[in-house]
């Protein structure tokens, strides 16, 4: 099947066409879900090299349990985040005793350079208040309010209660508020 006829089929069935041997839906599943559970991870993990190697690492277990996926049993994304919210737990207990500041922060693109000095500024920001929060809390926020993950599926990919995962999101919303608070003339946060 062409690349360019694969955009309107479902993740499930371009993992099922690249067991069957099509290549086309493999770069067509990878170039749809490998922005997405890049984004996830280099959050989680504030080190985008490292956010690189997990969701490569991630793309690589989707290829291997290919033959065996079970159609509706789950859906290939939240089985992907679910991968990664794992190798990213792996590897933050590895790293346990890094400074905060030896972690490098993404830059955000922006078309001036101001505009990008005070968005590099908010993104650090908030990487730093979300490196502080607990590790669950940090996942639950970032799934809900970054990834923009509705709570059910959150609670799969967290093997938790959807009621936890409003725990988690509502503790950890507060705790991000608590931590920036002081900082909202800095970072060019009206109170508006």
């Amino acid at each position: 099947m062409p690349f360019d006829a694969l955009d309107d089929v479902s993740d499930e069935a371009l993992l099922v066409l690249y067991a069957n041997g099509d290549r086309a839906a493999a770069r067509a599943l990878t170039v749809r879900m490998t922005p997405r559970v890049m984004g996830y991870a280099t959050r989680v993990l504030s080190d985008r090299a490292e956010a690189e190697d997990v969701a490569q690492e991630a793309m690589l277990k989707l290829w291997k349990i290919a033959a065996d996926w079970r159609q509706g049993e789950a859906k290939v994304s939240t089985w992907l985040y679910r991968v990664v919210a794992n190798l990213c737990t792996d590897r933050l207990r590895k790293r346990r005793g890094a400074a905060l500041d030896d972690i490098d922060e993404p830059m955000d693109e922006a078309p001036q350079v101001v505009q990008q000095m005070q968005q590099a500024e908010r993104a650090k920001a908030l990487s730093h208040a979300l490196a502080d929060l607990p590790e669950r809390q940090r996942e639950a926020v970032a799934l809900r309010h970054l990834e923009g993950l509705a709570n059910p599926e959150i609670a799969e990919i967290m093997e938790i209660s959807v009621e936890a995962v409003e725990s988690l999101t509502a503790r950890g919303k507060r705790a991000l508020a608590a931590a920036l608070a002081g900082q909202r003339e800095a970072l060019g946060i009206d109170n508006g």
